[in-house]
């Protein structure tokens, strides 16, 4: 014990000799994280992408772990831009986009992280872990890295059909892509909107422009919208939502050309033409897999497959948010579920396996919801269709009822279903919607899906009664009660 002491200090006052000591230690020796502990020598983690998934991780590592040296590297002008307030600011539900940013660039440099926005990644050197940059004016540099995260997102759909190339045709996902489409709708001369996709963007973006006083033309290829959170007892009241403040649903309809000169006229589907002044694509997501798509291993959508920790097959290469898969509970197997929340938790766990705390993801269950002209939905796990859709034998429950006691003059009708597995008989997804908010009770059917919760289980669970807020036999006791 005295030679270590001894040792430990001559190692403080001549750090340098620890490189000597490295090369006949393994990593992880016992010296090694000693000197990190002290911080005689710095671990440098390179972060590609800095929107939710980026930020939560150099945050958690800037913050908890001392030893970190940490570059921040992304190609936008500006850092964590929350995307799912677009359409209010568009729709001008809010006032301005600015509170849409959380953080900025400056509060990381305070921190201590060296930032490089406006900076492209042309390649990625993953044998001699070196990573090449090109700023927008052209220079270019080399940042080394002892870890590396990818946090790349993902990128808009874009299908390569006829006149895909026009003027007036808009994605939505960065900021500088909503403030395109706000300019368009500010133009006197748009009057006709297309929005392509009536997913959770799509929608949004729709009742959006209607807001602006613009005719609404929502296509999608599925027979309702929402189609891929909802099952069609939920989506079809969303569809008529929609019908009612005036959007015309194109539903089971694909686009298949755009017409025009220099900017698109005109937009045919496989049933019809329709013209138009503006065509907003919110078609989906892919994972933006172009740095380490021939050196690591992918998910089967493309993603790169990460384990629990967020490790990629590359021991020093971690993978979170959007590019990367992630464990579901429902199905309890690796899933691709690209939600904000989901980047937040993978990056925080990712920095602190980096820093040196093992942790362990606990899985996701793929909770969200949507609020479309005073419409709530919200929804956790799978839905019915889902579930057929990965195998899953499944049953469910449905319940509908007001919310509070029909003597209550403030009330709303309240529908909800609960999915589980035959099986088991564990829950496995729920959806509920209604004019009131509900949204706090799909986080408790999260939590159910992630403990393995049975159906059963949830028949007599302790729920409180107050005619302000509910009914004596709660929707979510009959529901469960009433299952076979």
């Amino acid at each position: 014990m005295i030679f270590l002491s001894i040792f430990h200090k001559f190692l403080l006052h001549f750090p340098h000799f620890f490189y000597i000591i490295k090369k006949i230690t393994i990593e992880n020796s016992y010296y090694y994280l000693y000197q990190i502990r002290k911080g005689v020598i710095q671990l440098k983690t390179v972060i590609i992408g800095t929107n939710h998934a980026g930020i939560a991780a150099a945050n958690t590592l800037l913050d908890t772990y001392k030893d970190q040296e940490v570059v921040m590297i992304d190609r936008n002008t500006n850092l964590s831009y929350l995307g799912c307030g677009t359409a209010l600011w568009v729709g001008r539900q809010i006032e301005s986009y600015e509170n849409l940013f959380y953080t900025n660039e400056k509060a990381f440099a305070e921190k201590g992280a060296k930032i490089h926005m406006e900076t492209s990644v042309t390649e990625v050197d993953f044998q001699n872990k070196v990573v090449c940059c090109e700023k927008a004016n052209g220079s270019k540099f080399q940042e080394s890295y002892d870890k590396l995260i990818l946090a790349t997102g993902s990128l808009p759909i874009s299908p390569k059909i006829d006149g895909h190339d026009l003027d007036g045709i808009h994605f939505l996902k960065l900021f500088q892509e909503g403030q395109a489409v706000d300019a368009e709708l500010s133009k006197e001369e748009v009057q006709t909107v297309a929005v392509i996709g009536a997913g959770y963007i799509g929608v949004e973006i729709a009742e959006a422009a209607k807001r602006r006083g613009k005719n609404v033309l929502l296509f999608d290829v599925e027979s309702t919208s929402l189609a891929s959170y909802y099952d069609e007892w939920f989506s079809k009241d969303m569809d008529e939502n929609l019908k009612k403040h005036e959007i015309d649903l194109h539903l089971g309809e694909r686009a298949t050309a755009y017409l025009g000169e220099e900017r698109v006229q005109t937009l045919v589907t496989d049933k019809g033409s329709y013209a138009v002044d503006l065509v907003i694509n919110a078609i989906g997501f892919l994972p933006n897999n172009a740095l380490g798509k021939d050196h690591l291993k992918l998910f089967k959508n493309g993603a790169y497959l990460v384990d629990r920790h967020q490790q990629t097959s590359d021991p020093d290469v971690y993978a979170i948010g959007d590019c990367a898969n992630v464990y579901s509970n429902a199905l309890q197997q690796p899933a691709y579920i690209a939600l904000a929340t989901n980047a937040v938790r993978s990056g925080i766990v990712a920095a602190h396996n980096i820093g040196g705390t093992p942790l362990e993801s606990i899985g996701v269950q793929g909770s969200n919801g949507i609020s479309i002209f005073g419409y709530h939905m919200v929804s956790t796990g799978l839905s019915v269709k889902a579930a057929e859709k990965f195998g899953l034998s499944v049953k469910y429950t449905d319940f509908e009822d007001l919310q509070r006691p029909g003597f209550m003059t403030h009330n709303a009708n309240v529908k909800i279903r609960i999915v589980y597995e035959t099986s088991s008989r564990r829950v496995v997804g729920a959806q509920m919607a209604s004019f009131e908010d509900i949204s706090m009770g799909i986080h408790m059917f999260s939590l159910a899906i992630e403990e393995g919760v049975t159906i059963d289980k949830l028949k007599l669970l302790d729920i409180f009664f107050l005619p302000h807020f509910n009914q004596p036999y709660n929707y979510i006791t009959m529901a469960a009660l009433s299952a076979e």
